[in-house]
């Protein structure tokens, strides 16, 4: 019997083909256990939970116009299930010991023969366990992982039978370009830009289609309107030089922060008029401009890009895995000491992004890219990377601490992969009623991520103390 065959999407394509020597398109993540868990019990997890979603039993096959989701005949849990051991140089703390073992898998290829992932068990750290994930891009996104994450956790879900597309093939002759870029946006711009949202993401179904695009455009016209769009991100002007942005070594650095109460910074947003958000990228935007001074380097009047992803999709269907988001130019203001008006300049550029058309022709573009040979596919994306400094996500994990066999999960951190020759990834992730940071970072744009993360910190009490400041209510009567 021929195993079952799937066309995979444009859009994952593309995120198949964008590896390079510096970049692979690899989503890591690290999640810490308390008590320790054993490696059985992992394996019967992960093959009772994790196999019920069809993308993690199937390889991922390139061919003349893309590629195919295969089913892997010889799928082996003890593969993408290993156990591994964490080596401790002498004077290195567990947890340097784990961000540098984390740092080296980011940079290890996953085997294009087998499924596209892994979970390392490092069975003893910290009076625990730490599972090391490893997802390629090509699975699914953030939001869509996080779906996953919560189906493997204790009481954990199993996702929806899936259906066969209801697509006809009038329907998807009804032009998606159309749809998907002239359609209505200001309900996706006012909620996606947080990254919580969802709404009008049912716009974008027509793409998830691997033949629509095919059958409902003419090529030509097609590839003249994706390089129209492609041209328009490219106006972007230039960073500002910074250590930051430069040739890469390809060798990865990660590093995480201690978890921050999400009410104080929920507070401090209040207190200031401004979004959770915007006081949690104001303190990315200060803990860099920092760390560039410490460096040598005058981060004043300087500023640069980080390309936020913005999803795209009905939070419902984040079980249906692949990736569906676009991106949206955020520029951070580096080169404001002041916090307060850093905050206030943060959340001016946040409102003028709601009124944006970028994040939706990203993805226009991601998704066209999926038809071209990879070094065209790698010029087009290259107009992203060469005006950015940092990919900087931001995903909403649950509000209660989780349990894995047993274990409560104390604390997860993931880092988003950077494509091109863009060498920072800043991740904010909120999870058991707190807020933490993580970065990873080429060794030669940025050696050691943890002088940067350390500042995140004192930036945020700096805006705590002056929302403290602030008169209470009703003492202006009093």
């Amino acid at each position: 019997m021929s195993p079952q065959v799937q066309r995979m999407s444009r859009v994952d394509t593309a995120w198949l083909r964008m590896d390079n020597d510096a970049n692979l398109m690899m989503i890591v993540g690290v999640w810490l256990l308390t008590p320790a868990i054993t490696l059985a019990a992992l394996r019967a997890r992960i093959g009772d939970k994790l196999l019920k979603y069809e993308r993690f039993h199937q390889k991922a096959v390139a061919d003349a116009v893309g590629a195919q989701w295969v089913e892997d005949e010889a799928f082996d849990i003890t593969h993408h299930v290993p156990a591994i051991s964490l080596h401790r140089e002498p004077g290195e703390s567990e947890r340097q010991a784990l961000q540098h073992r984390c740092g080296e898998l980011a940079m290890q290829p996953l085997d294009p023969s087998r499924p596209l992932w892994q979970f390392h068990l490092i069975e003893d750290y910290e009076g625990g366990s730490a599972v090391i994930a490893r997802i390629h891009h090509c699975i699914g996104d953030g939001i869509a992982l996080t779906s996953v994450m919560m189906s493997i956790m204790d009481g954990g879900t199993d996702p929806p039978k899936r259906r066969k597309p209801a697509h006809s093939e009038d329907a998807a002759e009804h032009g998606w370009l159309t749809d998907a870029v002239l359609k209505p946006l200001s309900d996706l711009t006012v909620k996606a830009i947080g990254l919580y949202g969802g709404g009008v993401a049912k716009t974008m179904d027509l793409l998830s289609d691997p033949q629509a695009l095919g059958h409902s455009v003419d090529m030509a016209r097609t590839g003249l309107r994706v390089m129209s769009d492609a041209v328009a991100l490219g106006l972007m002007p230039d960073d500002s030089p910074t250590l930051l942005k430069g040739p890469l070594a390809g060798r990865k650095r990660v590093a995480w922060s201690e978890p921050m109460p999400l009410d104080a910074v929920k507070t401090v947003g209040k207190g200031l008029g401004c979004t959770v958000n915007d006081v949690l990228l104001a303190c990315v935007a200060g803990a860099i401009g920092n760390y560039l001074g410490s460096q040598g380097q005058d981060p004043a009047g300087k500023e640069i890009r980080a390309m936020v992803p913005v999803n795209l999709r009905p939070l419902e269907k984040a079980w249906q895995l692949g990736n569906r988001f676009g991106l949206a130019p955020l520029v951070l203001p580096i080169g404001i000491a002041n916090p307060v008006q850093r905050l206030h300049a943060v959340r001016q550029r946040m409102d003028e992004l709601k009124g944006s058309y970028q994040p939706l022709l990203a993805f226009v573009v991601l998704a066209a890219s999926g038809l071209f040979i990879k070094p065209v596919q790698d010029a087009v994306l290259g107009l992203f990377s060469k005006k950015t400094t940092a990919v900087m996500t931001n995903v909403p994990g649950p509000a209660t601490l989780l349990k894995l066999c047993g274990s409560t999960l104390r604390q997860n951190m993931f880092w988003v992969p950077a494509s091109g020759d863009v060498g920072v990834g800043v991740s904010i992730l909120s999870y058991g009623g707190s807020v933490q940071f993580g970065l990873i970072t080429d060794a030669g744009r940025c050696p050691e991520p943890q002088d940067i993360i350390d500042r995140f910190e004192p930036e945020f009490e700096k805006l705590l103390h002056l929302t403290l400041m602030l008169p209470w209510a009703g003492q202006e009567a009093a």
